[in-house]
């Protein structure tokens, strides 16, 4: 058995010195298929981790971009809301004490045309002063009120027009609240201005009968009282 093997190996050696290049072959070709297929994996992999960054970041970019977006509409809305919210508060303040001032002088004329009568001249010009000094107390908070609605109808187109941004961008969330929001403020200044109107509805009465029972007591009666209510003058706004 071991001269076998020793005979065989003597082949094998023999073989080897005999057909060299048969060896070199071998050897040329296992090395170039290795070389060749490392560089396969090589390639390819390098084109697998060069690809993917590229549509991940294309993607990232798109992304932020809608996300900015979306975000610079919610900052508009919310800016838009806190200017809506002030000159909201503002108005419903300024209309409230307008209501105040026009009550205020609903009670003078009413108060002032149970005394008629009842009064000398002098007392009778002495109340009228007062009087007088209520119609301008009106007027006063009749034009600040005005002022006011002018910049809160202002804040709500911008409120309006931020909405609808959202809207066009996407951001629904920021446009359901600011619309929400601008329904609500709605109805606050609908409210007092109702309000306001009735007093001026209430004012208008007064003057009426005081006017009516001036008329009848018009000899104690200060020059130009009974023709402070001429018709197309607004009446509680007009001049002595």
């Amino acid at each position: 058995m071991a001269a076998g093997s020793r005979w065989l190996r003597s082949c094998c050696s023999l073989l080897r010195r005999s057909f060299p290049a048969v060896a070199s072959v071998r050897r040329r070709c296992l090395s170039g298929m290795s070389g060749r297929w490392h560089q396969v994996v090589g390639v390819g992999l390098g084109v697998s981790l060069c690809a993917v960054p590229i549509v991940e970041q294309q993607n990232v970019v798109s992304l932020s971009n809608d996300a900015l977006i979306k975000r610079a509409v919610s900052l508009v809305t919310d800016s838009t809301s806190t200017l809506l919210s002030q000159t909201t508060y503002a108005l419903i303040e300024a209309l409230t004490e307008y209501t105040k001032a026009v009550y205020t002088l609903v009670s003078l004329y009413k108060q002032y045309a149970s005394l008629l009568g009842k009064m000398n001249s002098e007392e009778v010009d002495a109340v009228w002063q007062v009087v007088i000094g209520a119609r301008v107390d009106v007027r006063a908070k009749q034009e600040e009120y005005l002022r006011l609605e002018s910049s809160w109808m202002t804040a709500l187109r911008l409120s309006e027009m931020a909405a609808e941004a959202a809207y066009q961008s996407g951001a629904d969330q920021a446009s359901v609240s600011a619309r929400s929001h601008i329904q609500l403020v709605k109805s606050q200044v609908q409210e007092v201005r109702l309000l306001s109107q009735k007093a001026e509805t209430k004012l208008a009465e007064a003057q009426t009968e005081e006017l009516i029972k001036a008329q009848g007591e018009d000899s104690s009666l200060p020059e130009g009282i009974l023709g402070s209510s001429e018709a197309g003058e607004d009446p509680y706004l007009r001049e002595d």
